[in-house]
C-alpha cells in the first residue's frame, strides 16, 4: 500500500498528516480488488458514495486505486446508460436494488473530470468517454419539461417522474462536468448544454418542480455545493438554513426536527461554505464533526443522536470519510479537488437567466 500525500489533507483542529493517512488507508482498507467501494465491507455500494469515495483517493494522490473504482462502473454498466441503485458489498452480480436513480448515474462524470484534473490522464478521459456519454444521455432521458430531472427509472421500465432537489441540484453539476469533459475532447454536446441551463433555472426559479423535502438539511445546501445557485444567491441561501440545520459543535442535522447531525451533511456543508467564500465556518463545522472520528480506522460514524448521546447507526462509512477528505482539500487548495467545485472554469450551459 502506498503512503498518502498528505500535505494538503492537514487542517487544524480536524487532520493531521497522519491522521489523514490513515483515514485514506481506511478507505483502502474497504475497497474490494476489482476497484468497488462499498459504504463498508458487508454492506452495499451505490455509486454516488462509490464515486464520491474514489474522489477523496484522487484527492489523496491514490490514483491507481481511484482509477480502479472508475473502471469498475464502466465494467458493470447497464446497457441503457445507467447503474442499479445497490449491490450488496460491491459485488456487480449481486443486485440489491434494481432502481436506476438519475443523480447516481450522472455522477461519475464528476469523478471521471476529477481524475483527470488530478492526473492530466488523456488515456484515462479517452476510455471513460463512451462510459460517461451513454450515463448522461440516461439521465437526461428522464429530464422533465419544466427543467427538474426525474428521480429514477424502476426496473420494469416506469420513470418515476417526480424531481427532487438535491439530485436535480447533483446531476446539474455533474452536466457541467461532463461538459467539460466534452470540451476536452472537442466534442461539443449542444443538447447538454440546453439541458443544464433548464436545470438551472428550474432550480433557481421554480421551486414548485421539485417535492417539498424542505425538512431534509440536503435540500437547503445542495442547490449551492452543485452550483445552481451562486454570489449573493448562495450566500443568502445558507443564511436563510443556518439556524434551522447547524448545531453549534455538533454538525448538521439531516433532517429537522430529528436530534441527529450527520458527518456527512456537515462536510458537504463545509464544502458548500468554501464554495461562497465562508471558508472560517466551513472550518468550524469541520471541527465540531471530530467527536465522530474513529481513531483506529480512520474512518468516521456515519451519525450522532445528541439527545441520548449515542452514535447512531453503528456504521463507519467510505463516503463519509470521502465526504470530509473532500472538503478538506477544497480547504487545502488541493488543485483538481477546487476546481471541481467551485466550478469557475466548467461551462454554465445555455442558462435563460444568463443575461438577467
Amino acid at each position: 500500500m502506498t503512503t498518502p500525500r498528505t500535505e494538503h489533507l492537514v487542517l487544524p483542529g480536524v487532520l493531521t498528516a497522519e491522521q489523514a493517512a490513515v483515514t485514506v488507508r481506511g478507505i483502502l482498507a474497504e475497497q474490494r480488488e476489482d476497484g468497488a467501494i462499498p459504504w463498508f465491507r458487508g454492506h452495499h455500494l451505490d455509486p454516488w458514495d462509490h464515486t464520491e469515495a474514489a474522489m477523496a483517493l484522487d484527492a489523496a494522490g491514490e490514483h491507481e486505486a481511484a482509477e480502479r473504482a472508475y473502471l469498475w462502473l464502466a465494467a458493470h454498466q447497464v446497457e441503457d446508460g445507467s447503474w442499479y441503485a445497490a449491490y450488496a458489498d460491491g459485488d456487480a452480480g449481486a443486485v440489491t436494488d434494481r432502481g436506476r436513480e438519475s443523480n447516481f448515474v450522472a455522477y461519475i462524470a464528476v469523478g471521471v473530470w476529477h481524475h483527470y484534473l488530478a492526473t492530466g490522464d488523456d488515456t484515462f478521459l479517452d476510455r471513460m468517454w463512451p462510459t460517461v456519454f451513454a450515463a448522461v444521455e440516461f439521465v437526461l432521458q428522464l429530464q422533465q419539461p419544466g427543467g427538474e430531472i426525474g428521480w429514477k427509472r424502476e426496473d420494469d421500465g416506469t420513470d418515476l417522474k417526480d424531481g427532487l432537489l438535491t439530485g436535480s441540484s447533483s446531476v446539474h453539476h455533474a452536466l457541467r462536468c461532463a461538459l467539460a469533459i466534452a470540451d476536452q475532447r472537442e466534442e461539443p454536446q449542444p443538447d447538454w448544454e440546453l439541458a443544464v441551463g433548464a436545470l438551472r433555472h428550474a432550480i433557481r426559479r421554480h421551486p414548485e418542480r421539485f417535492l417539498d423535502k424542505d425538512r431534509y438539511s440536503m435540500d437547503w445546501y445542495y442547490p449551492v455545493l452543485g452550483g445552481a445557485l451562486a454570489g449573493t444567491e448562495a450566500k443568502s441561501r445558507i443564511e436563510e438554513g443556518w439556524e434551522r440545520f447547524v448545531v453549534p459543535g455538533l454538525g448538521v442535522r439531516c433532517v429537522v426536527p430529528n436530534p441527529w447531525v450527520t458527518g456527512g451533511e456537515s462536510a458537504e456543508l463545509a464544502l458548500a461554505l468554501w464554495v461562497v467564500g465562508e471558508s472560517d465556518r466551513a472550518l468550524e463545522i469541520l471541527q465540531s464533526i471530530q467527536h465522530l472520528r474513529d481513531a483506529d480506522s480512520g474512518l468516521y460514524w456515519t451519525g450522532y443522536v445528541f439527545d441520548v448521546e449515542a452514535l447512531w447507526p453503528r456504521e463507519r462509512t467510505t463516503w463519509t470519510a470521502g465526504s470530509l477528505l473532500l472538503a478538506v482539500a477544497a480547504l487545502g487548495g488541493h488543485e483538481a479537488t477546487c476546481a471541481v467545485f467551485s466550478g469557475e472554469l466548467l461551462p454554465r450551459g445555455l442558462d435563460p437567466d444568463c443575461c438577467e
